[in-house]
């Protein structure tokens, strides 16, 4: 019985694990084909022209791989725009530094630096301004020259340049390069200098210097100077006082003294008229007359031009009959005056004996003999002519008043003329008088 109930139980569990089986194989059968369906790809479509190529179509790209591929491409243009720009930016930064460069080695003449005047540079402005008041040239010690010529002279006796102004490097070439290196060169245009120049045709050349100390000066006219001394007396005009200074330079003067009153010898107006002669002699200026004796020789014998307008009229008629040169109509400002008298005298001097009576010297023609080594001129001024000062001066050496023959009813003579007649001829009798002592040694 019990073996029965073991095969019955048998069979039941045998059919039942079969039954499960064929359940089972039919689900695996079924999810394995589902799966190898969705696995499965699409059937490729064979073309009769190709052989063996296979064409398929390009699988669509996602739109976050577009993107990207599209950010990758402009970064990389941005990236060789970059480059290029930076390529560029370096040719220009090149070109500018090899422009400036070929500026700096333009801004050099034989080794000398200058500076380019930009459009709103007023230093010409301002120092030629200032430069023309005799309270900036007292005070600040700076005088102004203007040409080529008047530079020149100034650096060949030992003046000091501080600033040039100049239109064109060709103009900077004339003056001495080698005196300029401690100035200041500044390239300005033509226009600028026209405008504060003084002359009518300009040079394109201005320069800045110290006031020269004529005691440090190397004058040129040494060697040919003569026991001559120039007194000028309240000149106040400065186109006279420049050609009586040019005149006394040519002459050979020792030196040229002015009394208070005269104009500025280093006003422009003068320096023209000069003509260089600041450099060429010694000239001192705003002196008083105790300080005039002090830069004289203690043997020196002083005279004083005598500049009347007309002559007396009894000295005209008496000098009608005479053989000599008066016969054509020249006479003197004054008559013969052998002896020494009390005149009115009409002075320009500020002293407190304005007005009062002084000695009157004898007088002499200019063409007499009055010049001994050393002497002296004393030229007064054009409105008021001479000062006591320089009368008495004149009698305390024992001097003379010369007087220089005119028409009568013709005006007298300006101060620049008077003395150049009058150093003139005191040229001629100091040589006369050097040549005559020479052939007394030689015999």
């Amino acid at each position: 019985m019990a073996a029965c109930m073991r095969g019955i139980m048998y069979l039941v569990s045998i059919e039942r694990n079969a039954l499960l089986l064929t359940r089972g194989s039919c689900v695996i059968v079924e999810s394995r084909r589902y799966v190898r369906g969705l696995r499965r790809k699409p059937v490729r479509v064979l073309f009769p022209d190709a052989d063996t190529q296979l064409k398929t179509t390009p699988k669509p790209q996602p739109a976050e791989e577009n993107v990207m591929r599209q950010r990758k491409v402009e970064t990389l243009k941005s990236t060789s725009e970059r480059v290029e720009d930076g390529v560029l930016v370096k040719a220009r930064i090149n070109e500018r530094s090899a422009a400036k460069q070929s500026a700096v080695l333009k801004d050099y003449v034989d080794g000398l630096h200058f500076e380019r005047a930009s459009p709103g540079d007023k230093r010409l402005a301002r120092l030629v301004s200032v430069a023309r008041s005799r309270t900036f040239r007292e005070h600040q010690g700076k005088i102004l020259l203007e040409g080529r010529r008047l530079i020149c002279d100034a650096m060949a006796a030992g003046a000091t340049p501080q600033m040039v102004f100049f239109s064109t490097v060709e103009r900077l070439r004339e003056l001495p390069l080698d005196k300029l290196k401690r100035a200041t060169l500044v390239k300005v245009k033509f226009e600028d200098i026209k405008i504060w120049s003084d002359l009518v045709a300009p040079q394109g050349v201005l320069a800045i210097f110290a006031r020269p100390d004529p005691s440090r000066l190397n004058f040129t006219n040494k060697g040919h100077s003569l026991p001559l001394s120039l007194i000028c007396d309240n000149i106040r005009d400065p186109g006279n006082l420049g050609t009586i200074l040019r005149c006394a330079a040519a002459v050979g003067c020792h030196n040229v003294l002015l009394s208070k009153g005269c104009v500025d010898v280093w006003e422009p107006k003068v320096l023209r008229g000069g003509m260089g002669a600041h450099f060429r002699l010694p000239i001192l200026h705003n002196l008083e007359w105790d300080a005039i004796e002090n830069h004289l020789s203690k043997s020196v014998t002083i005279h004083v031009a005598d500049r009347s307008r007309e002559a007396e009229d009894s000295n005209a008629t008496a000098l009608q009959n005479s053989s000599k040169a008066v016969d054509y109509g020249w006479t003197s400002t004054r008559s013969e005056r052998t002896n020494m008298h009390l005149v009115d005298y009409d002075t320009d001097s500020d002293s407190d004996d304005e007005g009062q009576s002084v000695p009157r010297v004898g007088s002499k023609a200019y063409y007499e003999s009055w010049a001994q080594a050393p002497t002296a001129i004393v030229i007064g001024g054009e409105t008021h002519g001479l000062s006591v000062e320089a009368v008495r001066l004149a009698e305390k050496t024992a001097g003379h008043m010369l007087y220089i023959p005119v028409v009568p009813g013709v005006d007298s003579l300006n101060s620049a003329m008077a003395a150049s007649i009058l150093l003139f001829e005191g040229r001629k009798q100091l040589l006369k008088i050097s040549q005559t002592s020479q052939k007394k040694i030689k015999i």
